[in-house]
């Protein structure tokens, strides 16, 4: 492979990420928490093993987010009239998706509620 065959690849990967935040109102939902997330670790001063943790957890369901809607966006186009097995493709893709944001919320929840504890019961 090239470096303009890498550079390529990059291309194409960055023009993934743009589309499936600026079509996907879930994505969407996903990044605003990952902000406010971001913004609590910063407010809280998380040890660097937390911050990996949170990072780790919230790329994880964006990279679910991303599969997600790669599977849906196939499914449509091998089957674009109503079929059940396409739809029980989407909705196993779309748990997968759930279990991982489930995941990232008991992460966040171990490591966030301990802190929101000690703030409110210290004032």
């Amino acid at each position: 492979m090239t470096v303009k065959n890498r550079i390529a690849s990059f291309t194409y990967a960055f023009k993934g990420i743009r589309d499936l935040f600026t079509t996907q109102p879930n994505a969407k939902i996903h990044a605003t928490v990952a902000i406010l997330c971001l913004i609590t670790a910063w407010y809280f001063q998380l040890s660097r093993m937390e911050w990996c943790l949170i990072i780790f957890a919230i790329f994880s369901v964006l990279a679910a987010e991303a599969f997600n809607t790669g599977l849906e966006h196939l499914t449509d186009l091998v089957s674009p009239d109503f079929n059940e097995l396409a739809g029980r493709t989407k909705d196993v893709a779309a748990a997968g998706v759930l279990l991982t944001a489930m995941g990232a919320a008991t992460v966040g929840l171990i490591i966030f509620l301990p802190k929101f504890y000690a703030l409110f019961t210290s004032m």
